[in-house]
């Protein structure tokens, strides 16, 4: 139990679930919202994310990537307390998840399955599970070939955050100016992979090849920089778009953990650089967490 535990890497969830919770805040500032809805969206993203996260060790396992000189986390496989078959058997349960989760969660938003809006959000669902496992599995994975950063940035970023406010609203509301705290939320998601990858460039080069890799580890971190750097600036870029108020600029509290977050991306490699990982992704949930109050909070002055 404890190595299946490991192989879910329940520290990526924090990230995972930024997204939809930023969606949701953004939505009940606007809109009232079902809570029932809400928890299944959360439960939704959350088997995704296990979801992606097993497929990822088997296919590094398979792939021949997961060796002893690895600079992450040694996970289930790789202790020996699971094997491929129990990780295949864990693989299975998840994708069931998923569709239970995502079929109740699209069913309790618009009161059936058989209209044009709920079938999307359905099909769009399909296209998350098939792209988690396709990561690194299959004869041809993208997460080899550079392109991990794209399926980053569009489910964890856009799919994400407007996702869960078209559900919650129930296909209403959604406007343009959302694209702006999704792809910030992108930005910082890709910035969790790239650092993931910097990490591990001296491992990865013998298996795959990452953006990390094509670029050198230099111009790796001014691409950690950029993308840090767009965020922000989408971000404030919305708030500057919406009505004037403090309480919209919450999130600005968290510049510090961000700024050392860069700082370690800088000075650190290898081994080193892993608490880099976690601190990204705590700071990206708070900031989440914290631009959804404030907007909720605005309502209430």
């Amino acid at each position: 139990m404890k190595a299946a535990i490991r192989s879910m890497r329940l520290r990526t969830l924090p990230l995972s679930t930024a997204g939809v919770l930023l969606g949701i805040l953004l939505a009940v500032a606007d809109w009232k919202v079902s809570p029932r809805v809400a928890v299944l969206i959360v439960l939704t993203t959350i088997c995704l994310q296990i979801l992606s996260n097993l497929s990822n060790e088997l296919g590094d396992a398979l792939s021949g990537t997961d060796t002893a000189e690895r600079q992450g986390p040694v996970y289930g496989l790789g202790e020996g307390g699971l094997t491929r078959a129990g990780l295949k058997g864990l693989i299975g349960l998840f994708v069931g998840l998923c569709i239970v989760f995502g079929t109740l969660m699209t069913w309790q938003a618009f009161g059936t399955l058989w209209d044009l809006t709920p079938i999307m959000v359905l099909l769009l669902g399909a296209a998350a599970i098939v792209a988690a496992m396709k990561y690194t599995l299959g004869p041809n994975p993208y997460g080899y070939r550079a392109k991990g950063d794209i399926y980053v940035f569009i489910f964890f970023g856009l799919v994400s955050v407007m996702g869960a406010y078209f559900v919650c609203t129930k296909g209403l509301g959604l406007h343009w100016k959302l694209l702006l705290p999704a792809s910030a939320v992108g930005f910082f998601s890709v910035g969790v992979l790239n650092v993931n990858n910097i990490r591990d460039m001296k491992t990865d080069a013998a298996t795959r090849t990452t953006v990390a890799l094509k670029l050198g580890l230099r111009k790796a971190r001014i691409y950690q920089t950029t993308l840090i750097v767009l965020g922000w600036a989408c971000l404030a870029a919305y708030c500057l778009l919406c009505w004037p108020s403090c309480w919209h600029w919450l999130w600005a509290l968290t510049l510090p953990l961000y700024l050392k977050h860069l700082q370690m991306v800088w000075t650190r490699t290898d081994r080193a650089l892993d608490p880099a990982l976690p601190l990204l992704v705590i700071s990206t949930f708070l900031l989440c967490l914290l631009m959804g109050i404030g907007f909720c909070l605005f309502l209430l002055h």
